[in-house]
């Protein structure tokens, strides 16, 4: 999704992160193991919400109620109403993949696209879900699980190795709501102790618009991810925690734009689309062909890109 919905920036502190978000308005050959959902060693005192996070609570359940009574938020994974060719397939990869939706001018993160190189992860990702002190228990597990299971699809799709991890974790994932995000600070310094102020700034302010964002770290900007965090609001009902789930886990390992050409997928703005697509399963594979390579120019990736996508549809035009 976006930060004004789902957003992809370059920020030059920490050599190359890109950063997304979701809002209305603007593995290697065999499967890992089913990883179990077990509790971590995590406080099991649940605090109060304060009374902005319930006012967030009855807000974003209107827009889920409002979005899926225009027939959006779709978990169908698109049909025969939403066909695309080989040509438009290559079209969204480079647009999805090559370019990136915000930059950093004069230290504030900003809408506007430019044109970026291929990145991605070149090792396995260690992922640790981490939940806000306010968020239920019941909502934990559940939130968990739905992390997991959608980690291992990830995995399956991309060859990447993925799985979950309470150590040593390189992908993290908050659920928090609005008081714990607010001061989120020390816990993003921890991760990242050279992640910019304007990068805290746009995760504590973030904007009501704003659903949820990434950032994923490539710290010698050669193109190679080694530190992501996802920031996803425990506000949200149900199926927009899942869709921002589902967004920004898959932005966070590369397809960091959007395209409002791109149908069915969730890097669209529309909001057509909840969860993850058969046709954004065919992006991560093209990104994760052996025959792609991390830092690629746009003009190098394209016939490559062609190349893979007409073996995936079966050279049809």
């Amino acid at each position: 999704m976006d930060l004004g919905r789902t957003q992809a920036v370059a920020l030059a502190t920490l050599a190359s992160v890109a950063l997304t978000g979701c809002d209305p308005a603007a593995l290697r050959s065999s499967p890992v193991p089913e990883a179990r959902p077990d509790r971590p060693a995590e406080t099991t005192v649940v605090t109060e919400r304060s009374a902005v996070s319930r006012d967030l609570v009855d807000y974003y359940a209107r827009v889920q109620q409002d979005l899926l009574t225009q027939g959006l938020l779709r978990t169908d994974g698109g049909g025969p109403d939403t066909p695309y060719s080989q040509r438009q397939l290559v079209d969204n990869f480079i647009r999805i993949a090559l370019y990136e939706e915000f930059s950093t001018v004069g230290g504030r993160i900003v809408a506007l696209q430019t044109e970026s190189r291929l990145h991605r992860w070149a090792g396995p990702i260690r992922m640790r879900v981490r939940f806000g002190d306010s968020i239920p228990l019941a909502q934990r597990d559940q939130d968990r699980s739905t992390v997991i299971g959608y980690a291992n699809r990830l995995d399956r799709i991309t060859g990447l190795q993925i799985t979950q991890t309470e150590t040593n974790a390189n992908f993290h994932v908050f659920i928090v709501n609005e008081d714990e995000r607010r001061q989120i600070g020390p816990a993003l310094r921890a991760i990242i102790p050279d992640i910019s102020q304007e990068a805290v700034n746009t995760v504590q302010n973030m904007r009501r618009s704003t659903f949820c964002l990434v950032f994923a770290r490539d710290p010698e900007d050669d193109g190679v991810y080694t530190e992501a965090v996802a920031v996803i609001r425990g506000e949200h009902p149900d199926l927009m925690r899942a869709s921002c789930i589902h967004e920004e886990l898959a932005q966070g390992l590369g397809l960091s734009n959007d395209s409002p050409e791109a149908r069915p997928s969730v890097f669209n703005d529309d909001e057509e689309f909840a969860l993850l697509t058969s046709h954004d399963e065919l992006l991560l594979q093209m990104l994760y062909d052996p025959r792609m390579r991390q830092g690629m120019t746009a003009r190098e990736a394209r016939p490559v890109a062609e190349i893979i996508a007409a073996e995936l549809l079966g050279g049809e035009s």
